[in-house]
C-alpha cells in the first residue's frame, strides 16, 4: 500500500462578500455537529434567520483581515501543508471541512499519486464534535462513498503532546518576549454546554462543575474542556507562568443555549475593570490565525479591553507555518509511516 497524508482545516469563503460567505455559512452552520437540533428546526435557525442577516455582517469583518493573497486561514495552511512536505517524502494533500478546496478534493488529489492508506490529520489540538469530529465524520463519508479502496488513520488530538506543548509554550515566550504582562488569557473557541454531554462516553462523568474536569476519566478522550484547561496547565508548567496571572476563557459563542464560562469577551471587561493594564491573550483552539483570531480577538478583543479601563493588548500568533511545528508533523507522519505509530498524549 502507499501511503499519503491529508490536513485538514476548517475551510473559509472564497471572498470577503456576503454572496460567498452566505454559501460557506450555510455548510457551516448546517453541518449536524455544529448546530446539533433536529434537521427541520436547524433549517429554520440557520436559513430562515441566521443567512438572511450574517452574511453581511461577517463579510464586513471579513474584510477587516483579508490578504492580498486571500483568505489567511487558506495561505497559513497551504504554506504549512508546503513546509511539510519538505520534510517528508510522502504526498501531502490540503483539504477544507467547509468551501472551496474540500476533503474530497484532498483525496482525490492523493489518489491520482496512487496513495491508498491516508494519514488523516485534523489541524485542532483539542476533541470536540464541531471541530475535530466532524472533520473525521466527514472524510470517513466521502472515503466510504468515493474511495473505497482507501484506508484511513486519524491523527488523535494532540492538546497534551510533550512536543506540541514544547512548541507552543515556545511560541507563546517568543510572543510575550519585551512585553511586560499583568496577565495572560488563553482563549480557546466555545461550544455549548450539551456538547460536552454528548461527546461523555460515560454519560455521567461530565457535570461541567469543575471538579470532573480534575477527576481522571476515559470521558477526558472527548472532553473538549477538560482538554482546553489541560494545555493551559501544561504551558503554565512549561514556561513557569504564574497562576495568578493566567486564566482561561471562551470565545465566539452563538445563540441562547448555555456554551463554556467564562467568555472571553465579559473576561476583557472584567480584568480591565479590575486594573489590569497589559493583556496577553493566547488562542490555541487554533493552530492557523483565521477570524476568530484576527478579528474577534486581536481587533475587537483590544477594544473591548481598552473600553473597560485596560491598557497595553497583544495577541499572540497561532502556530501557523512555523518551521518547528512544521518539523513536528512530518515527525508524527514519519513515525506512522514506520512503525504505524501515533503521537504520544497524555490523558490525565
Amino acid at each position: 500500500m502507499k501511503k499519503g497524508v491529508l490536513l485538514v482545516n476548517l475551510g473559509s469563503p472564497d471572498s470577503p462578500t456576503a454572496k460567498d460567505v452566505k454559501p460557506y455559512l450555510d455548510e457551516f452552520l448546517m453541518d449536524e455537529r455544529v448546530i446539533d437540533v433536529n434537521p427541520v428546526l436547524r433549517n429554520i435557525i440557520v436559513r430562515g434567520i441566521i443567512l438572511n442577516t450574517r452574511p453581511k455582517k461577517s463579510a464586513e469583518a471579513y474584510s477587516k483581515i483579508w490578504w492580498d493573497e486571500g483568505s489567511p486561514l487558506i495561505i497559513i495552511s497551504k504554506r504549512f501543508a508546503e513546509k511539510v512536505q519538505k520534510h517528508t517524502e510522502l504526498p501531502v494533500a490540503l483539504g477544507m471541512r467547509y468551501g472551496s478546496g474540500s476533503i474530497k478534493e484532498g483525496l482525490q488529489e492523493l489518489k491520482k499519486k496512487g496513495v491508498d492508506e491516508v494519514f488523516l490529520v485534523p489541524l485542532y489540538p483539542h476533541y470536540a464534535m464541531s471541530s475535530y469530529e466532524t472533520v473525521v465524520v466527514k472524510a470517513l463519508e466521502v472515503q466510504q462513498k468515493d474511495f473505497p479502496e482507501m484506508h484511513l488513520t486519524t491523527l488523535p488530538a494532540f492538546y497534551s503532546n510533550p512536543d506540541y506543548i514544547k512548541i507552543l509554550s515556545k511560541s507563546i515566550a517568543e510572543g510575550l518576549k519585551g512585553f511586560d504582562y499583568d496577565h495572560i488569557l488563553f482563549s480557546y473557541h466555545g461550544i455549548p454546554e450539551r456538547h460536552i454531554r454528548k461527546s461523555d462516553p460515560t454519560k455521567f462523568h461530565c457535570q461541567l462543575n469543575g471538579e470532573c474536569c480534575k477527576t481522571n476519566s476515559v470521558a477526558h478522550h472527548t472532553c473538549y474542556r477538560h482538554q482546553c484547561y489541560d494545555t493551559t496547565e501544561l504551558v503554565k508548567k512549561e514556561l513557569g507562568l504564574p497562576g495568578d496571572k493566567v486564566s482561561t476563557s471562551f470565545q465566539s459563542r452563538l445563540g441562547s443555549d448555555p456554551w463554556l464560562q467564562p467568555f472571553t469577551d465579559k473576561e476583557f471587561e472584567r480584568l480591565g475593570h479590575e486594573g489590569i493594564k497589559n493583556l496577553a491573550v493566547i488562542t490555541p483552539a487554533f493552530v492557523s490565525d483565521c477570524l476568530e483570531t484576527l478579528e474577534e480577538i486581536a481587533m475587537e478583543g483590544k477594544e473591548q479591553f481598552e473600553e473597560a479601563g485596560g491598557g497595553d493588548y497583544i495577541h499572540v500568533p497561532c502556530l501557523n507555518d512555523r518551521d518547528d511545528w512544521a518539523e513536528l508533523m512530518a515527525k508524527w507522519i514519519k513515525e506512522w509511516e514506520e512503525k504505524d505509530a501515533l503521537p504520544e498524549t497524555n490523558i490525565r
